[in-house]
C-alpha cells in the first residue's frame, strides 16, 4: 500500500497539470513554419536507397536458397 500511494499522487498531479499546460499556449501567434529544404529530400533518398538495398539483398538470399 505504501508504494501505491506515491504512484497515485503522481498520477493525480499529472492529470491535474495537463489542463494547465494546454491553456499555457498562446493561441494568437501562428507557429513558425518548418523549412523543407534539401535536408529532407536527402533523407528521403537515403531511406529509399536503404530500403531498395534491403529488398535486393533479401531477393538475392532467397534466390540462392531455392537452388
Amino acid at each position: 500500500m505504501k508504494k501505491i500511494l506515491p504512484l497515485r499522487l503522481l498520477l493525480l498531479a499529472a492529470i491535474l497539470a495537463i489542463p494547465a499546460m494546454s491553456f499555457a499556449m498562446d493561441k494568437h501567434d501562428p507557429p513558425p513554419g518548418a523549412p523543407l529544404d534539401g535536408g529532407l529530400s536527402i533523407l528521403l533518398i537515403a531511406g529509399a536507397s536503404y530500403g531498395a538495398k534491403k529488398v535486393a539483398d533479401k531477393r538475392k538470399k532467397n534466390a540462392g536458397s531455392e537452388k
